[in-house]
């Protein structure tokens, strides 16, 4: 046994729902030799391995009988700055908000409409993190991650990292590479997106004409307090369904029997359909129970109010896409990783 691994280990702390199960092993890596440690002891034992960083995009189901490596590396850098552009990169087990606003002390815009999302940096390229009209493929360069299958080092860029709405290779090959740390290409010009939700609305309400990315990202960050609880007064992994894209037939159908449908039209000619719209109007919003529920504010978003087991939180989410389903003919699809 690993000196550094710990037995039967409550992940309650490492879970943003605050599922209390446990797992057979824990240790952490606070750089690339303890991955690769961690990893080689565990081929030793033959014992499985689960990858995590801010658990913000995780329901645990049960006890992990596994070896739970967490990503706690740390180190925030500049690579290049031409004075316009600046090449920044971060190590995956960077806190993902902190580094946001690590970049905008900097100077730096891009990242701010992405502010106060949870989670760490490694995980972010996993579910082409987005928000308010950003996604992390429109600032990504590249990332360096670990092959599990050879031990090699691999560089990706973003063609190779294939992002797609919530996806992105690694998140289809899921457990294949582990990624060490990231890079992304900021500006000192801010290029503004304000046109996706209230943004614009809120710095107007402030008396804001000209903002900055501060200004950004502090408008974002009200906003979505005002409308998603903190994980650390009621456990909650964020958005727990995507908002589905649907052939602009169905949504036309939709649109008909409910003409205030939130809909986008989609460059391939189809809509990506509000998930919560779609589940606020099935009547789930503020929905619970026992501990498991639908928040009372955003019906995207499913809460532990204290005791809530992650099957009670699975069986909710299945009842909700099934009524979706039932009701509006559109499949809804979890976003966090369910074991």
């Amino acid at each position: 046994m690993s000196g550094q691994w710990q037995e039967q280990v409550s992940l309650k702390p490492y879970n943003t729902f605050g599922i209390d199960v446990k797992a057979r092993y824990f240790t952490q890596a606070h750089n690339d030799a303890d991955v690769r440690d961690a990893l080689a002891e565990a081929a030793r034992q033959q014992v499985p391995v689960l990858v995590i960083g801010g658990g913000s995009n995780l329901l645990l189901t049960t006890d992990v009988q596994a070896l739970v490596l967490r990503m706690a590396s740390s180190g925030l850098r500049i690579l290049a700055d031409d004075g316009e552009r600046v090449i920044v990169e971060a190590e995956a087990g960077e806190p993902w908000h902190p580094f946001v606003q690590w970049s905008l002390a900097q100077g730096l815009a891009g990242l701010e409409n992405l502010s106060l999302i949870p989670g760490t940096v490694g995980a972010a390229p996993m579910q082409n993190i987005g928000a308010y009209g950003v996604e992390i493929k429109d600032v990504f360069v590249s990332l360096t991650a670990l092959d599990r299958q050879t031990g090699e080092l691999c560089e990706f860029d973003l063609e190779q990292c294939q992002f797609g709405y919530r996806d992105s290779l690694f998140k289809r090959h899921l457990g294949r590479w582990l990624i060490l740390r990231v890079r992304f290409a900021l500006s000192r010009v801010l290029q503004a997106h304000l046109d996706y939700g209230p943004v614009r609305q809120r710095l107007s309400e402030q008396g804001i004409t000209a903002p900055t990315a501060q200004d950004v990202s502090n408008a974002i960050c009200s906003i979505r307090r005002e409308k998603l609880p903190d994980p650390a007064e009621l456990g909650n992994a964020g958005s727990f369904f995507k908002n589905p894209v649907v052939p602009a037939a169905l949504a036309e159908r939709i649109r008909q029997q409910h003409p205030g449908l939130v809909a986008y039209p989609q460059a391939d000619g189809q809509v990506k359909l509000a998930a919560g719209w779609l589940i606020e109007q099935a009547g789930w919003k503020g929905y619970r129970e026992g501990d498991a529920g639908v928040h009372r504010l955003q019906a995207l978003v499913l809460v532990n109010y204290g005791q809530a087991s992650g099957k009670q939180l699975h069986q909710l989410a299945q009842k909700i896409q099934a009524d979706i389903l039932e009701r509006f003919g559109v499949e809804l699809e979890m976003e966090p990783n369910l074991y």
